[in-house]
């Protein structure tokens, strides 16, 4: 071997990527072995190209909600948040979630129905947008507490863009719920 090309610095990639965001996304399900189908998920959003990093919460259990609000006769869910470090484009990254969704069994049948897996982009680093086919932040999540809770368990400073402060819509949350 050649010992000289050792020294020599490594070509510069011929296509530039983006900085790496941190994107935030939640992890739900509520068909079949529902702490299987969030380990499986979190391992293929890891395989991800351009994924960087994964940390996922520990899963909770919720109650189902519905358009019409909770369902306590649904089946329950398991919840869990992700961060991601990404290199790819928000875009990109949901088209992937869905991918990965439907690889476990997910069918888009009614909307806010039991499901093998729903994988949710809540934020994208600081990115911002509202068209039909991407709306990020999440435009639900500061109501959610089986997004807020998981999330704040592994990120104490999290702030959702638009919403403020994590902890602070958590004990919002929570002490209407009081009422």
């Amino acid at each position: 071997m050649d010992r000289r090309l050792t020294h020599l610095p490594a070509p510069p990639d011929p296509r530039p990527g983006r900085l790496p965001q941190v994107a935030v996304i939640a992890l739900g399900s509520n068909e079949g072995d529902r702490g299987e189908m969030l380990r499986a998920a979190a391992e293929r959003l890891r395989r991800l190209p351009l994924v960087d990093d994964l940390v996922m919460s520990e899963p909770i259990e919720t109650v189902a909600v519905k358009p019409d609000g909770p369902d306590p006769d649904a089946p329950p869910y398991l919840n869990a948040v992700a961060l991601m470090t990404t290199r790819l484009a928000p875009q990109v990254l949901l088209g992937m979630l869905h991918a990965v969704e439907e690889e476990q069994g997910r069918m888009r049948l009614e909307r806010w129905g039991d499901r093998t897996l729903d994988l949710d982009l809540i934020t994208y680093g600081d990115f911002a947008s509202d068209t039909p086919h991407l709306q990020v932040p999440h435009p639900r999540a500061a109501e959610r507490l089986f997004v807020l809770e998981p999330w704040l368990s592994i990120d104490p400073d999290a702030v959702l863009p638009g919403a403020g402060r994590v902890d602070e819509l958590v004990r919002r949350l929570r002490s209407s719920d009081d009422r």
